[in-house]
């Protein structure tokens, strides 16, 4: 440790510590309600977030979130500890009794440093937890005598902005992905949901696409309001579910669990080498669907593109594999998958007990469907959506890149190990 740093306790560097309270839950309005299951991967995730009523039952101003607040697990086992900064805040947010806010003093240190400060300590802090085996707790008396160690003001901002320029260009191609993906799915609701070309056909609007594609689309809607000529059918007839691959048991493969499958967007977790036993079994170009309460209404659902080639993965049984069968283009699935009247057909499905429903693969193939008989279209629609979904696998590959060499030095930063210059060669032309 460099002589200039200096050991200062979390508290005394934190302008507000404080856990959330329970707040009053509706089904919707109100603001966002941040639990444990939005902080994953050392990021917030609005889209887990349930909502309150803050008119009725009152959120005092400290408690909502602001840009820089560090949120911390403070309860549980296996999830206590978990760190989060939020550098953006799509809506207004507050946080239920399970998580911790802190808000950096920006007049004792800088708040995006100290974000990756905890980052760094997140075994630590999980260290200060008390209480059971089964139901771990974290004070904000303990939690405020962490002890952190801080450069110079000037060397805190320059490891911030390193290691903060890394999450920024990981933060891009999260959102570049995210409009790859609204266009692929814009394409798939308007040809073959809304029958967008053919109504404007048969409305005698003007043509919105090239003449080679528009020339593909029946000109009118026929009494099954379908385009005239497509073939009525269920899923199963241009997709497989569930489809046979051969993993031998007791050898290490791809694995993927429920946790991986993202609520949003098509990529998961990186998979973990795991001996196999039992599980659904995929490839790349398949969608995984979780079929289980709350995981499927949540919206868990992938497009795996995370394998290495011709292996085969895979994951928990209460996933449901579909796999789009030539000539439809493999992203199909995964768009079918996102639409929502799909989804609420899937969860119209599910039966069993409270709390352990599940979807029924058998029902979820007997979605209906219009399809065009012609595998022109079929091949003009893969020719648009492959390259987009191609690219969403380079911004994760690259994103994960980013992730390592961001790991790599954390630590190292934080402990003077490596300092700033060397590290900004490292990195080289990553701004």
């Amino acid at each position: 440790m460099a002589d200039e740093w200096r050991e200062e306790l979390l508290g005394t560097v934190s302008s507000y510590l404080n856990r959330g309270t329970a707040p009053l839950y509706v089904e919707e309005g109100g603001i966002s309600v941040l639990n444990q299951k939005c902080i994953r991967n050392q990021s917030v995730d609005f889209t887990g977030a349930r909502r309150a009523d803050d008119l009725r039952k009152a959120v005092s101003p400290d408690r909502k979130v602001r840009l820089w607040d560090i949120l911390v697990n403070s309860t549980g086992v296996g999830t206590l500890g978990r760190v989060a900064q939020l550098n953006s805040i799509p809506e207004p947010a507050t946080v239920d009794s399970h998580v911790t806010i802190v808000r950096p003093n920006p007049e004792a240190v800088d708040p995006r440093f100290l974000g990756f400060v905890m980052r760094d300590l997140e075994t630590d802090i999980e260290a200060l937890g008390e209480g059971s085996t089964g139901q771990m707790e974290l004070s904000r008396t303990r939690l405020a005598f962490l002890p952190i160690k801080l450069p110079p003001r000037s060397e805190q901002r320059a490891i911030a902005h390193i290691l903060g320029t890394l999450d920024d260009k990981i933060e891009l191609n999260w959102r570049m992905s995210a409009t790859l993906e609204a266009m692929a799915r814009a394409i798939f609701k308007d040809w073959f949901v809304d029958f967008g070309p053919t109504r404007a056909k048969q409305e005698g609007r003007a043509p919105y696409l090239a003449p080679d594609i528009w020339s593909l689309f029946p000109d009118a809607l026929d009494d099954e309001e379908k385009p005239d000529g497509w073939k009525a059918g269920k899923v199963a007839d241009i997709v497989h579910f569930n489809p046979s691959e051969i993993l031998r048991k007791g050898y290490p493969a791809p694995y993927l669990d429920m946790a991986a499958l993202p609520t949003q967007g098509a990529t998961p977790d990186n998979p973990i080498q795991r001996e196999f036993t039992s599980g659904m079994k995929f490839r790349n170009g398949d969608t995984l669907l979780a079929r289980i309460t709350p995981c499927l209404e949540n919206g868990k659902t992938a497009f795996a593109q995370c394998l290495d080639n011709d292996a085969v993965g895979w994951g928990s049984t209460e996933f449901i594999v579909m796999r789009a069968v030539p000539p439809v283009p493999k992203p199909y699935s995964y768009l079918l998958a996102r639409d929502p009247p799909f989804r609420r057909h899937a969860i119209q499905s599910m039966t069993g007990t409270s709390g352990r429903q599940r979807a029924r693969t058998e029902a979820v193939a007997e979605y209906p469907l219009a399809m065009p008989r012609n595998d022109a279209l079929w091949t003009v629609l893969g020719n648009i959506i492959d390259p987009l979904f191609q690219r969403i696998a380079a911004n994760a590959d690259e994103s994960n890149t980013l992730a390592a060499t961001r790991d790599f030095l954390l630590p190292k930063l934080m402990s003077g190990e490596v300092r700033v210059k060397d590290a900004e060669k490292l990195i080289g032309e990553v701004k």
